[in-house]
């Protein structure tokens, strides 16, 4: 987690992720710095606009609120459909098992 820590940060200082500004970043917060985990990350973010990844998660929250009351109504329809009869969740319950029968023969 470090690793991408010290890629964020490089990041907003407006420096180059690179290979060697990440090792000193890591090394400076008093963290030995694995070289294939560098060199892992530097591949990873090759080619990535890591402004537009942040502004798109940034983004997330306020669609998760949204969507909130939209998933509230979803579950008191599904409130009411929890209210099966113990039946019907046997008879789930042994079709799925007659499932992995044939599976085996």
């Amino acid at each position: 987690m470090e690793y991408v820590y010290a890629a964020l940060l490089l990041h907003s200082a407006g420096k180059d992720v690179n290979e060697d500004g990440i090792k000193k970043v890591v090394e400076a917060s008093g963290v030995a710095a694995d070289e294939v985990r560098i060199k892992a990350l530097v591949a990873a973010l090759d080619g990535v606009d890591i402004a537009t990844v942040l502004s798109a998660a940034a983004a997330v929250p306020i669609a998760a609120a949204a969507i909130a009351p939209v998933a509230a109504a979803h579950a008191a329809k599904g409130e009411a459909k929890a209210e099966e009869t113990e039946e019907d969740k046997e008879a789930a319950e042994e079709s799925g098992v007659e499932g992995l029968g044939a599976l085996f023969g």
